[in-house]
């Protein structure tokens, strides 16, 4: 069991770091930028040398990373005087789509005490690949649509930002359909199938395409749907006889059921 001096100790100290987080009494400020995924123990930074610190006096000094945060993404190397990583950093998960994507600690250092604020931006990497809602998107479509008519197909997500977020979309084949993708004022997108060519169901019932969605990253990362069209079909055609002139001869008197040279029964 701790002494009672012990949790004294601890008290004032805990006491001590909430009243320095209340003040803000900073005395420098360092900034870092390191991309997601890197492996525990990568190097962050020189702080020592970025603050000005003798290595000796983080030793001296108990140097320590406070943070209000549940994870520490970030470890002090007292010894070196360096910052690196601690535990594995998903910018996704840290920040979602927000940029730019950066956490916050503290280094405190006791006798006397001082208090820096360090601020660490995650950069992003090209680590998640497009991906739409399913697989497949069935769409009926009447035979007499008219060329220009539009269709809104369900678009893909990519959880990575900037260039590595997905930039194109391709529709294969495209004889029928050309894509288009529009804007939205909130900057979000969408795609439109757009009908170039008539569809004919009597030639084709159905077409199969394959929607492609494509990022910017490097190396690029692509994701795809099928798209399946089943064409219904209009009344566009009217009923058409195999000759303009049907001739036939009947005897007088002939009974029923007498059959022509045709084999047609009267």
């Amino acid at each position: 069991m701790a002494s009672l001096k012990t949790v004294v100790h601890r008290g004032q100290w805990l006491g001590l770091v909430l009243c320095l987080f209340a003040l803000r009494s900073v005395s420098g400020q360092a900034r870092y930028s390191v991309p997601e995924e890197q492996a525990e123990g990568s190097f962050v930074g020189n702080i020592a040398g970025d603050l000005g610190i003798d290595v000796k006096r983080l030793v001296s000094g108990n140097a320590r990373i406070v943070t209000k945060e549940s994870r520490q993404y970030v470890d002090l190397n007292r010894d070196k005087g360096i910052l690196v990583v601690k535990e594995r950093i998903d910018r996704e998960e840290l920040c979602e789509k927000t940029t730019p994507c950066s956490f916050s600690f503290e280094l405190i250092l006791e006798n006397p005490i001082q208090l820096y604020r360090v601020t660490v931006e995650v950069t992003d990497v090209n680590d998640n690949t497009p991906a739409f809602p399913k697989d497949e998107i069935a769409l009926n479509i009447l035979e007499t649509a008219a060329p220009g008519t539009r269709f809104v197909l369900e678009t893909a997500d990519d959880p990575d930002v900037g260039i590595n977020d997905i930039q194109n979309y391709i529709l294969k084949p495209s004889d029928h359909f050309k894509l288009e993708m529009q804007t939205q004022s909130d900057g979000s997108h969408f795609v439109e199938m757009v009908l170039e060519t008539p569809l004919d169901r009597e030639k084709h019932e159905e077409h199969t395409l394959i929607l492609v969605a494509s990022d910017g990253g490097a190396p690029q990362r692509s994701g795809t749907a099928r798209i399946h069209i089943t064409v219904l079909d209009a009344n566009d055609n009217a009923p058409v006889c195999s000759k303009q002139i049907y001739k036939a001869e009947v005897q007088e008197n002939s009974a029923l059921g007498t059959k022509n040279y045709s084999g047609q029964s009267f």
